[in-house]
């Protein structure tokens, strides 16, 4: 594997301070892949100086915002031209298929060539002035220090989302991915030394969240703390953010609602349902996994999706027949076999699924059988809790608001979706579903130009679209007086 394996802190690669390393594996067969620092405190509070320093001195943020945006660019044609290097590496630290690691790097370069078209188109403006002969212009400037935080199942994803609107803006940043999946986002980071990003502008520190994360929480020096991941250490980097008053994006996941109605295209619903679910093994915070059928339908839908989920090849993501991988790890795979507990205990149906495998071939790994609960209610715990596994929980409604209402029964809004033929319904109920992204007749799609965040307990801000770039600016009004007088007021 031709990949440095350090960090990256002011422009030079480097390992822990404290010799300290971590050992990466693949959840396929626990083969042991690489070998990366494992950062702490110490490595943080340096990054941080670095990106400090950077952006104090002002060579990044005064850089034209025409040629960050050619280096952003720059950095979408690297990618595209390491997208098979990209998206191996990517499949091994994460178990998913090949195929979907190779999507993904599409959609991380689309991601950093939108953010580059973006960068010089944020000029601000010129607002009418009640006072004559004067000037008022509201500019956008960069926030300054930016700690980011990105999640193990999307991590070089997650992590474009993030450093491209950044670094566009003329931010400096400090990343720490997670620790189990970090090498598509150390190759990056190689990237973006190649396309020229300026010594301190980006800088990357290996570590846990109890360490890394915790420093970029409560450092002073960090003005901005970007972080996708779940809602208890979410509530944790807010409750840490809030001493220093820094300003906060976070993205915490989701229980999101897909409601079919008896119109909708049978097929084609069944279908989009297991591809809202299944895909990354559930692993995906905008998984549709509250299926919210109507009666009539129900039984024969219900059907439908175990007759399918019995003829999933489960396997290795590098064999071309394999459609669903691993879970991350044993702890994860441990935590979705307590939720599938739960459910049963609470008189949940299960209707398929529910243990790990028995072929031998997948012993080594740590998967789990994609798994349907029928019989659910809002009040079981498995309809509340995010899973974030390869699991459903299908529910019954009988008319439009009853679907609605249930759809909105969840401290999380992130995302929902509706299947029906009858548009003016549909439209009712997407205006009554509490979630930043709904989708009708469609799950699961995303592009840059769209933002991307919650309601409720779903998060804070948004990412991608413009609100995207926002988030790591600052807005200034300037006046200038073109005549000024004494006022004679003393």
């Amino acid at each position: 594997m031709n990949l440095k394996q350090q960090q990256y802190i002011n422009g030079k690669w480097v390992d822990a301070l404290s010799g300290n390393t971590r050992e990466i594996i693949n959840p396929f067969n626990q083969e042991v892949i690489a070998a990366v620092p494992e950062g702490d405190e110490s490595d943080t509070r340096a990054a941080i100086a670095a990106a400090r320093e950077a952006f104090d001195n002002g060579e990044w943020s005064s850089t034209p915002a025409t040629e960050r945006g050619a280096i952003v660019r720059e950095i979408a044609e690297l990618i595209e031209r390491d997208k098979e290097e990209l998206a191996r590496l990517e499949s091994l630290d994460t178990g998913k298929t090949v195929e979907e690691s190779r999507g993904d790097m599409d959609d991380i370069s689309g991601v950093f060539r939108y953010y580059a078209e973006l960068a010089d188109k944020n000029g601000g403006e010129l607002i009418d002035s009640p006072v004559p002969n004067s000037i008022s212009r509201v500019v956008h400037e960069p926030v300054g220090v930016c700690g980011q935080i990105t999640p193990w199942n999307y991590p070089l994803l997650q992590a474009s989302w993030k450093l491209a609107p950044a670094l566009a803006t003329g931010n400096t940043l400090i990343m720490k991915p997670s620790e189990t999946t970090p090498l598509t986002t150390i190759k990056v980071f190689e990237l973006m030394e190649e396309a020229g990003v300026p010594a301190g502008v980006a800088n990357l520190v290996l570590g846990a969240g109890s360490t890394v994360g915790a420093e970029l929480s409560s450092n002073v020096d960090v003005d901005l703390i970007s972080f996708t991941g779940g809602i208890v250490t979410g509530k944790k980097i807010m409750q840490a953010a809030s001493a220093n008053v820094k300003k906060l994006a976070l993205e915490l996941g989701g229980k999101n609602p897909n409601i079919i109605f008896a119109d909708a295209d049978f097929d084609t619903a069944v279908d989009q349902a297991l591809n809202g679910v299944f895909f990354h093994a559930g692993q995906i915070c905008s998984a549709g996994t509250r299926l919210i059928v109507e009666e009539s339908i129900h039984d024969e839908f219900v059907n439908a999706l175990v007759e399918r989920v019995k003829k999933f090849k489960l396997g290795n993501g590098f064999d071309e027949d394999t459609q669903m991988g691993p879970l991350i790890s044993a702890e994860h795979r441990a935590k979705v076999e307590e939720y599938v507990e739960t459910g049963i205990k609470e008189g949940a149906t299960l209707a398929v699924g529910g243990s790990r495998p028995e072929e031998p071939e997948l012993q080594n790994g740590f998967f789990y059988l994609p798994t349907i609960f029928t019989n659910c209610t809002t009040d079981m715990s498995i309809v509340q809790d995010e899973a974030f596994g390869p699991v459903i929980t299908v529910e019954k409604f009988h008319t439009e608001d009853e679907a609605v209402k249930l759809a909105n029964d969840s401290i999380y809004g992130l995302a929902g979706g509706v299947w029906t033929n009858d548009i003016p319904k549909a439209e009712r109920c997407v205006k009554n579903m509490r979630m930043g992204t709904v989708w009708i007749n469609d799950f699961n799609l995303y592009f840059p130009h769209a933002p991307w965040g919650g309601f409720k307990q779903s998060g804070i801000g948004r990412e991608l679209g413009k609100p995207g770039i926002e988030e790591y600016t600052e807005t200034k009004h300037i006046f200038q007086n073109l005549k000024p007088e004494p006022v004679n007021w003393f």
